[in-house]
């Protein structure tokens, strides 16, 4: 499937481990006047799970519910018939967390459906469980998702870190943290490792990644900070000669999936720096739009560039 703005029938994708609460979420969608459309709704329901859809809201929001059980039912011929049926405008998939969610990604569908948006859910009061047994399937659910949302969330949960663990994948997703009364609006109570009142940020070896994904989401906190930190210099095409990406190898689920977390920099001596070098990195946040972003970002002036020892450990993790 391919994100269409202007698709025929439009497609949503919603995934999430069981009871993650996709059906609660998806009937209290369906029931609002802004989800309301002129045609009809074809909701393919991939797994079951205690929640149900009550036959009054399906035909009052002109939904016809599927359900497969197996998602390697869903063919481009099994789909072609649905829409010779059904002819809606909209088809949303309701999907089994246990299958790989890459695979739906990639259904052949019929010409005309694009899909507009990937959501995933996820139930907070389990996530420390699925993503110490099962991380490789939760960073394939939220790799290309547009919104994450937690639910079930209490004060005492380590929301930021449950953030950093969705951003480290997707920096682009949204994400939502609710409780029982609503949407938690602030998460980062608590402080950060380092002292961002200093007159130089120091960051150390085992905050890279804290730092990195908190000034990614918060741009505010350090726009014209002064930061330090040590990190590995990779010289992409295009940059300019006074141009380097300063971060490190960051490891998102196993060791086989591995990414560079980055910042620009520039500095005059960047030309003396060669790539896969180690170096202590000393400049001033600003935040403005480049092609490598290809959005607004933090971009570092180095003031101070030196050669530096690797770290004992190289590797970021995230928990």
């Amino acid at each position: 499937m391919q994100m269409v703005d202007n698709a025929r029938v439009v497609v949503y994708l919603m995934t999430g481990f069981l009871e993650s609460g996709k059906t609660q979420f998806l009937r209290y969608t369906l029931g609002q006047e802004y989800f309301e459309i002129d045609g009809n709704t074809v909701l393919i329901l991939c797994e079951e799970g205690e929640e149900e859809y009550g036959e009054d809201l399906l035909k009052r929001s002109r939904t016809t519910l599927l359900t497969v059980d197996d998602p390697e039912d869903i063919t481009l011929e099994w789909l072609e018939e649905v829409e010779q049926k059904y002819k809606p405008e909209r088809v949303i998939f309701e999907c089994n967390g246990m299958y790989p969610v890459s695979k739906m990604e990639a259904l052949e569908v019929p010409k005309g459906w694009g899909l507009v948006q990937k959501l995933t859910m996820v139930d907070a009061s389990t996530f420390g469980t699925y993503i110490a047994n099962m991380k490789p399937l939760f960073m394939d659910m939220v790799r290309n998702a547009e919104l994450v949302m937690f639910n079930r969330c209490t004060k005492d949960m380590p929301l930021a870190s449950y953030r950093r663990s969705v951003k480290v994948v997707n920096q682009s997703a949204q994400i939502i943290f609710e409780d029982e009364e609503g949407e938690i609006d602030n998460i980062f109570e608590d402080s950060m490792p380092y002292d961002l009142d200093a007159p130089v940020v120091q960051i150390d070896d085992m905050d890279y990644g804290i730092w990195y994904v908190d000034m990614m989401d918060h741009p505010e906190r350090y726009l014209n900070k002064t930061v330090e930190y040590k990190a590995k210099v990779l010289k992409p095409r295009g940059f300019g000669a006074k141009e380097f990406v300063a971060g490190r190898m960051a490891m998102t689920c196993c060791a086989d999936d591995t990414t560079f977390l980055g910042y620009i920099c520039r500095s005059a001596y960047a030309p003396k720096l060669s790539p896969g070098q180690w170096v202590k990195v000393k400049g001033t946040v600003g935040y403005e739009y480049t092609k490598a972003y290809r959005r607004k970002g933090p971009v570092i002036k180095a003031e101070f560039v030196e050669a530096s020892e690797a770290p004992e450990d190289e590797m970021v993790y995230f928990n």
